[in-house]
């Protein structure tokens, strides 16, 4: 069996109150040297729910206000998950385009009931958490990737500032499939502990919030539209 962990729900009787989501995406968890060490260590700390996707949604069928659900009830929302094709796992981006949908994630106008719409994420903080099997020399001009790392986050950065989300700093592991298990032992730690100590991180201080990046409902297709779009492409 691939992938052993599911979901995990936190007791709601005052023994628990977590309001840290971590998103787990590995499509093949026997393999994963430390992306499973670290949901692992994630799963056991009271304030964090795990959802790993691979297993809970092997269909590929996000279910979405479940999710929505548990993203409302978090402040910390946790991508981890390892770098593939210099992006994420395609059931990580799935998830990413299935929930965070506009009119609830982003976007403008209000609901029935006069609130406004595309703010559920707002004021929240997103991390990346992620590994990468090329050491960090290879993340160079002059290495095989050609791009120093950091030249490959802003569709993550720029996901959490259209949705009003502070993208906090990264924690990555370069060279995942070749490093020695002190220092992933290390990495796993390091991860640990900044769960158990967030938001208490000197760095985010000076981190200021992001305000949302309203999109307009002219630039988005209403149901209306894409339907009769939808039947004209028949």
């Amino acid at each position: 069996m691939d992938s052993v962990i599911t979901t995990t729900e936190k007791p709601t009787d005052g023994t628990a109150n977590p309001d840290i989501y971590v998103i787990a995406a590995h499509p093949a968890w026997r393999e994963s040297r430390v992306n499973r060490p670290l949901m692992e260590a994630a799963r056991a700390l009271p304030r964090v729910q795990v959802q790993d996707l691979y297993s809970s949604y092997p269909d590929y069928a996000i279910d979405v206000p479940r999710e929505q659900a548990a993203l409302e009830r978090a402040q910390l929302v946790v991508l981890l998950h390892p770098i593939q094709w210099y992006s994420m796992p395609p059931l990580q981006k799935l998830w990413l385009d299935d929930v965070f949908s506009y009119g609830w994630a982003y976007g403008e106008g209000n609901d029935d009931e006069g609130h406004g719409k595309g703010r559920a994420l707002q004021g929240k903080d997103l991390w990346l958490v992620a590994t990468t099997g090329g050491p960090e020399d290879s993340y160079h001009p002059q290495g095989y990737n050609r791009y120093f790392f950091d030249a490959f986050l802003p569709p993550y950065e720029q996901s959490a500032a259209l949705c009003g989300m502070r993208f906090l700093p990264p924690l990555v592991l370069h060279g995942a499939h070749s490093v020695d298990r002190q220092t992933v032992a290390s990495h796993v730690a390091t991860f640990s502990q900044r769960l158990q100590s967030y938001p208490d991180w000197p760095e985010l201080e000076d981190l200021e919030q992001c305000a949302a990046c309203v999109v307009p409902m002219k630039d988005r297709l209403v149901e209306h539209e894409a339907t009769t779009d939808a039947v004209r492409a028949l």
